[in-house]
């Protein structure tokens, strides 16, 4: 069996879908897999398995339309007998049923996107699956079953994403060590992106937690996403005894960074869930967003939730923002605790 997953992105999404992907590996019978990812975040699959094959489209460039076309021009030639659309949005709908009628996606009570479960086979969840790994694992069982118009009578259970970390990684970010002067300082991550102005952390608590980081006897390295976080990162640095990094890190000195780091402190993010996959303690803080929903469920992981009584509305902008007001630096820094 030939298998088309559609995933376009964002960096986190594509690292909760690591356990479908490796049920999807181990199904008899499948022989080929692939992967369909937006060009801008085809990075992140540099830490797919070897018998993934990855193809990208470029559906925020200069000519998205043509790029789509031709990307399902050459994918249907493939002849794929089912596609896995784990985006659940329309142009991922459109391209999955384009590709292949025979495209799995979420159910209308579940899908990102409403039209989307028109484009594809919805498949049921359960109701206890909330956690969006649970939900894709559930559509990666779409191809294997008779009737997926059936609500399961058992939930699927989480299963963590794992990437193991390489001495590749490791030897990657050892060379950045010394660009950064960081020698055989202990450090931990605080990592400044956000991707939805909601989930920013004001400039007054990460001042707190580098000062509490900088109490356990770590040193605080700041991270960022953009040109933005980068300037706030800078200034923090300069201000709270702590180190900056100074430019974008390519996927393997990155995963070498983390798999480094004492812990990672953020909200919820792509470089938070790679930190949790790649076995490294991670301190996340929820607002907008759900911990229930996409947090790292395993051992090894804090959760500080701010809890306000309008959410989780999982909005990225508000009139009325106190979400991340509420979080508390000692929350976070239980991370470094005992370790």
């Amino acid at each position: 069996m030939r298998l088309l997953v559609i995933k376009l992105g964002a960096f986190g999404d594509i690292i909760h879908s690591l356990p479908a992907l490796h049920d999807l590996l181990q199904r008899p019978g499948v022989d080929e897999l692939h992967w369909l990812v937006d060009e801008r975040y085809a990075f992140v699959t540099g830490i797919f398995p070897e018998e993934v094959t990855v193809h990208r489209v470029a559906l925020k460039g200069p000519s998205p339309w043509r790029s789509a076309y031709h990307c399902i021009r050459s994918l249907r030639q493939l002849g794929f007998d089912a596609v896995l659309d784990l985006q659940g949005l329309i142009k991922s709908g459109l391209i999955a049923h384009a590709i292949n009628p025979h495209a799995y996606g979420f159910d209308a009570a579940s899908t990102p996107e409403k039209g989307n479960d028109w484009l594809v086979r919805p498949v049921r969840f359960h109701p206890a699956e909330k956690h969006v790994v649970q939900q894709y694992r559930r559509i990666a069982t779409g191809p294997f079953i008779s009737d997926v118009s059936l609500h399961p009578e058992t939930a699927m259970p989480y299963a963590a994403p794992t990437i193991r970390p390489t001495e590749t990684m490791q030897q990657a970010f050892d060379r950045e060590k010394k660009n950064l002067d960081l020698g055989d300082a202990e450090f931990a991550v605080l990592h400044l992106g956000g991707g939805w102005e909601t989930k920013q952390l004001p400039r007054k608590k990460w001042q707190e937690i580098i000062a509490g980081v900088r109490a356990s006897g770590c040193l605080p390295l700041l991270s960022w996403g953009n040109a933005g976080e980068q300037r706030l990162a800078t200034d923090l640095a300069a201000k709270g005894h702590a180190v900056a990094l100074n430019r974008p890190l390519p996927m393997q000195m990155l995963c070498g960074l983390l798999v480094q780091a004492r812990a990672v402190i953020g909200t919820d993010t792509g470089v938070l869930h790679l930190a949790a996959a790649l076995g490294t303690p991670t301190a996340t803080f929820w607002g907008p967003s759900a911990s229930w929903r996409s947090a790292p469920l395993h051992d090894g992981h804090v959760h500080a939730e701010s809890a306000p009584e309008c959410g989780p509305c999982f909005k990225r902008t508000c009139d009325h923002f106190t979400c991340m007001d509420r979080i508390r630096a000692e929350d976070l820094l239980e991370v470094l605790r005992d370790r």
